[in-house]
């Protein structure tokens, strides 16, 4: 007998949440176990499909394999830091994410052990106040002129994708990357245009569910010379000729 794809993409979402097949049924409402779900005996009924879309944001058109699309994760979720460092003193510590640390960084946002690893100092200013702030160390010439190659870049905590202006410069985490992008919304589709101020390199699209943190460009620290020195007239003059390319 050929078990249905919703009944078998069930038992994936499960499985990769962890739980027994009784476990799990009390969870959904299947009764006292999923185990006739898994084997096709029993068909997926809606109440199970809105449980599984509201505790764990799964797509009902992915589970009758209509879509690519597993999670939804709804617009209005948290992109804030999962995890903080405080000083002795109770002040919050700005956390600074290495090229090195950055490729096992999204893995770990909720890792207070791993994060508490990571080098941090304070900037004792009064615009360093009321906002959690992360340090992003810059690889390449993507965001060039405003962004040198190797600088750091200090960024503000966002708490939801909402917040996030068009045509602002934001850092954004995925599981498996980190991006400093300008970035416009494409709400209708659910995606974030990820636009590098170098023409040379295309625009990115991410869904929103992939997104995991987003923290808005704040300042750049630079060390040592600086060879590619602009003035904000050359920079504005670059942003708007990328805006004109994108309309």
């Amino acid at each position: 007998m050929q078990i249905p794809i919703e009944n078998q993409r069930l038992r994936e979402v499960r499985e990769d949440l962890g739980y027994t097949q009784i476990e799990f049924a009390k969870m959904i409402g299947a009764g006292s176990s999923t185990v006739d779900i898994e084997r096709g005996k029993v068909k997926l009924s809606g109440i199970v499909v809105k449980e599984l879309y509201q505790q764990f944001q799964i797509n009902p058109s992915w589970l009758f394999g209509e879509s690519d699309q597993k999670i939804i994760r709804m617009s209005s979720a948290s992109t804030m830091p999962k995890v903080i460092s405080i000083d002795g003193d109770g002040d919050e510590n700005i956390v600074m994410v290495s090229q090195k640390a950055a490729a096992g960084y999204g893995q770990n946002v909720e890792d207070a052990q791993w994060i508490g690893e990571l080098p941090m100092f304070q900037i004792p200013l009064p615009e360093y106040r009321n906002s959690s702030y992360r340090g992003f160390e810059v690889k390449g010439d993507s965001m060039m002129p405003l962004i040198q190659d190797k600088s750091w870049v200090i960024c503000s905590a966002v708490e939801k994708l909402e917040e996030i202006k068009d045509n602002d410069i934001y850092v954004v985490v995925e599981e498996d990357s980190i991006r400093l992008k300008m970035i416009e919304k494409d709400i209708e589709n659910n995606l974030l245009n990820l636009i590098s101020l170098n023409p040379e390199y295309a625009p990115v699209q991410v869904p929103y569910e992939n997104v995991v943190e987003v923290w808005k460009f704040h300042s750049q620290l630079n060390f040592g010379k600086m060879n590619n020195m602009v003035t904000l007239n050359q920079i504005y003059s670059e942003i708007q000729d990328i805006k004109k390319k994108i309309g």
